[in-house]
């Protein structure tokens, strides 16, 4: 019960990582406040952590409006006291070159990507800071750190939250918050999915497409983020400070042959 006790706002948790990571909080004994836009989905992973013997609860609001945002951290405070560790995995994709990208698409994906994780962390923040403890784990991506075609808004809003993160590290660490980010590879998501059957006349091909991209030959599941997770919010990484933790399967700093 690596977690236990502790109150854990995740974003975005009502599918794909956020859901496993939720899930998995759940597992270690955290008082899981889940976070979506989508009650349905926010529901069901209230539904499925209370299940298996959990605690979680649910809270809709969009992480980039300021007011829900703060309604909704103040409800968690008055309810439950404190949160000691908040991971900011709310986000969308983007797809296409800069030149093929519209404002409004560029704009939407900073909004929801970084814009979002200042929102919420700026709420959350004050509390931490009181209570002179806290872990925050922000969700970038490896596409911080390598080039990938047609992602253009994506990698921007992916390396502006790895930067934030380090320097959220500087500002916070004197009343000792940690702040780190997660930086997977291709994970295998409802999202994922969606793309290939979209995106790709033969949706085979195109998995075949991104394994190779990872050393593991496969694409990273919801799981092995969350485990991540869990070790970033959890007491045994007190000595990792504003870090980058890949979870890509060597995709950053691999090449297959």
């Amino acid at each position: 019960m690596r977690l236990q006790g502790k109150i854990c706002l995740i974003t975005g948790s009502g599918s794909g990582i956020g859901r496993s990571t939720a899930v998995r909080f759940a597992e270690e004994g955290a008082v899981v406040i889940v976070n979506d836009l989508n009650d349905r989905d926010g529901n069901e992973t209230v539904a499925e952590i209370r299940s298996n013997g959990g605690e979680a609860f649910y809270y809709g609001a969009n992480v980039t409006e300021p007011d829900k945002v703060e309604a909704m951290v103040a409800d968690i405070i008055a309810v439950h006291g404190r949160i000691d560790v908040l991971f900011n995995n709310a986000g969308i994709s983007g797809v296409g070159k800069l030149h093929e990208t519209e404002l409004a698409q560029w704009e939407r994906v900073l909004q929801v990507n970084v814009i979002g994780v200042y929102i919420v962390s700026k709420a959350v923040l004050p509390h931490m800071m009181e209570r002179r403890n806290g872990s925050i784990i922000n969700m970038s991506s490896c596409i911080a750190e390598i080039g990938l075609a047609q992602r253009a808004p994506y990698a921007a809003s992916k390396g502006a939250v790895l930067s934030l993160t380090k320097s959220m590290q500087v500002d916070y660490a004197p009343y000792h918050i940690r702040v780190n980010a997660l930086l997977p590879g291709t994970i295998l998501t409802p999202f994922v999915e969606r793309y290939l059957k979209e995106s790709y006349e033969d949706p085979e091909a195109g998995y075949r497409s991104l394994k190779a991209r990872q050393l593991s030959g496969d694409l990273g599941r919801p799981s092995d983020v969350a485990q991540a997770a869990v070790f970033l919010a959890s007491d045994e990484s007190t000595f990792v400070m504003g870090s980058p933790f890949y979870v890509d399967g060597g995709a950053t700093f691999g090449k297959n042959a």
